[in-house]
């Protein structure tokens, strides 16, 4: 049985969870998976720290990371195939796999896009203190920073998705084309040719790389989070998995282009790539085009925002089936009739995230520190969203008769390297911080579990 509001080859739906039916079309739908990943974001924040631990051999771990995610792309797009539906990769396990399992994706998908929020947002107040000092030669308070950027997501998610998806596309097409634009000027000013130290990986430690890959692999997360609008695309058995896809290609090439060209655009300057505060900005300066800098700062920052956007977006929906499936109370499974969003979810989603951040601003956390922090925090979510998902997907199959040894060999391959990644996530630990990080996910999924456990309990003593 499918619930109300999902669709699959079998049936098609003749409720949608009060969300307003087929509004996105293919390019908008695209825009949540791009929004969520925040792409040009990781060219400053997240390569820099890529390349202390892989030097030359970063645009390498970019090309692994890429990799990793086509695998979870083909399981992930091979689902969207066959239902289509709010809760996302949730519904997915939920649908195959023996309730537990379904329990697990759902609280750790909904912990993956709430800490990629609030991760984010700590990016906006270090982007935003950063564009004030160039500017104004002050900061703005870390509180009112962070309050109007939640506030102002919220309300868009609140109001209309398919006012926040065209949003969000407009954002990110702007401030990827800055981006775009210093890259393609680059090479005119520094002449064509080929960095051998990158090709040659020179004095890389191949131990690094496993760490590194960890990193990079931030840089991705969030490229499903179209399957959140399973009821609001227009035929969203295509039009879903061809996004998920198409945002993993795109993401892939435009990060190793990025890694390559800093890392060659950093040769012969004092700073060094790791200690950037903003490196675009330095090479657009390199290349005499100095105000594209100033440009991809502030498109960073926009950026930021469509993702703390795009991240409320996909948390609603999947509280709202949660909801549905009985793991949360009934009030989050509501929509606005005028709307046709979820309002519960927006506004948990939203206070959670500024919850979050302003409890690390008033303990001296910095906008970087929070975006790394909760960032490395939402990484175990979606691994396992990600492994739980490419699990379920030879059992999906095998139920409706599709039975493939192919899919289910890539599947079993992409559980062992997502495994695989989780371990060097664990092992490249650095501090006593970053240490405290799995036993805070550990906990919260064990309390995820036990919430469900009353849940039944309490609704099987009703029923009797």
């Amino acid at each position: 049985m499918n619930a109300a509001g999902e669709v699959s080859l079998e049936t098609s739906a003749t409720e949608n969870y009060g969300l307003h039916a087929g509004v996105l079309g293919p390019v908008e739908t695209l825009a949540q998976s791009v929004s969520a990943m925040a792409p040009s974001t990781s060219p400053s924040l997240t390569i820099p720290l890529v390349f202390a631990l892989a030097g030359n051999a970063t645009w390498f771990v970019y090309l692994l990371a890429t990799a990793t995610i086509l695998l979870v792309g083909f399981c992930v797009s091979r689902f969207a195939r066959l239902s289509a539906s709010p809760g996302s990769l949730y519904s997915y396990t939920a649908h195959t796999l023996p309730p537990f399992f379904g329990v697990v994706a759902a609280w750790a998908l909904l912990l993956a896009y709430l800490a990629t929020g609030a991760s984010v947002a700590g990016g906006a107040l270090y982007y935003s203190n950063l564009l004030a000092l160039e500017f104004l030669h002050w900061t703005p308070p870390a509180p009112l920073v962070l309050s109007v950027v939640c506030a102002v997501a919220g309300f868009v998610a609140y109001r209309d998705v398919k006012l926040s998806a065209e949003l969000m596309l407009w954002i990110e097409v702007g401030s990827l084309s800055l981006i775009m634009a210093v890259l393609v000027v680059m090479p005119v000013h520094f002449g064509m040719h080929i960095d051998l130290d990158q090709m040659h990986m020179k004095g890389v430690s191949f131990a690094a790389l496993g760490p590194a890959l960890v990193l990079a692999m931030f840089s991705f997360v969030g490229f499903e989070s179209a399957t959140t609008l399973g009821a609001e695309a227009r035929n969203p058995l295509h039009t879903i998995p061809r996004a998920v896809l198409q945002c993993a290609v795109l993401a892939g090439v435009f990060f190793m282009l990025c890694s390559y060209a800093e890392v060659l655009g950093f040769r012969g300057e004092t700073g060094k790539l790791s200690e950037s505060t903003s490196p675009l900005h330095l090479l657009a300066e390199r290349a005499h085009v100095a105000p594209l800098g100033v440009a991809i700062d502030f498109g960073a920052w926009i950026s930021m925002f469509a993702c703390v956007l795009a991240c409320t977006t996909a948390a609603a929906r999947v509280l709202m089936r949660m909801a549905h499936g009985g793991l949360l109370p009934s009030l989050f499974a509501r929509t606005s009739k005028k709307h046709g969003t979820p309002v519960a979810g927006v506004v948990l989603s939203i206070v959670l995230m500024l919850v979050a951040t302003l409890m690390m601003t008033s303990r001296a956390f910095t906008g970087s520190d929070m975006y790394d922090l909760l960032g490395s925090l939402s990484v175990f979510g979606f691994l396992t969203a990600y492994a739980l998902v490419a699990l379920a997907l030879p059992f999906a199959r095998r139920a409706m008769g599709q039975h493939s040894h192919v899919v289910a060999a890539v599947s079993i391959f992409t559980v062992l390297v997502l495994i695989l990644v989780a371990v060097f996530d664990l092992r490249s630990v650095s501090d006593a911080v970053h240490a405290r990080i799995p036993y805070i996910y550990l906990g919260y999924i064990a309390a995820g579990i036990a919430w469900y456990l009353v849940r039944r309990k309490r609704t099987a003593l009703e029923a009797d």
